[in-house]
């Protein structure tokens, strides 16, 4: 019972056979052949597919560089507004508790204003911008070298030196406020 179905049968297929030979003309065989070896294209044709895969390669990599900018756009918003929440929350914590907390905006803030309070102080400190107290500072230590066993005698000296630093320290009082 369906042993019939597995036994070999007559061959399905005929094969033809050409009585005569089959030729080729000498042109068409030297032009396959040369196609076969000549795999490469043109030098025209290989530039033009060069200068092709530069332009793709090019424009995807300037994609590339846009999209991971604004990845880079998007990371640096959300960790700030991650960092402004978490300093919002120490804030109202630290307000709960009585603690005293500030953002690191306001201490960017406070810290600027310390420097630049700093640089204005460094600039009144220099005494190449306030002639009379150079000038008082001169005659004192030239009349310390004169009086070298005598110093008391340059108690004139001393007194305007004194005077012309304390009308510069009330200068520089006044300014800070």
């Amino acid at each position: 019972m369906g042993a019939d179905q597995s036994k070999p049968s007559e061959p399905s297929g005929k094969v033809f056979t050409n009585d005569q030979p089959v030729q080729f003309s000498q042109d068409l065989v030297d032009h396959l052949s040369d196609r076969i070896t000549s795999t490469s294209p043109d030098s025209a044709r290989q530039s033009t597919l060069d200068e092709h895969v530069r332009s793709r390669i090019q424009a995807e990599l300037s994609r590339l560089q846009s999209e991971e900018e604004q990845v880079r756009q998007q990371i640096e918003t959300a960790l700030e507004k991650e960092n402004l929440d978490k300093e919002t929350e120490l804030a109202n914590k630290g307000a709960e508790d009585g603690k005293l907390t500030t953002s690191s905006s306001a201490l960017a803030e406070e810290l600027e204003e310390v420097q630049k309070r700093a640089e204005r102080f460094l600039e009144r400190k220099r005494m190449d911008d306030f002639p009379e107290v150079k000038e008082k500072q001169g005659a004192l230590l030239k009349c310390y070298s004169n009086n070298r066993s005598t110093s008391l005698d340059c108690w004139k000296e001393v007194e305007e030196f004194k005077q012309s630093v304390a009308s510069l320290e009330k200068k520089f009082v006044d300014s800070l406020r």
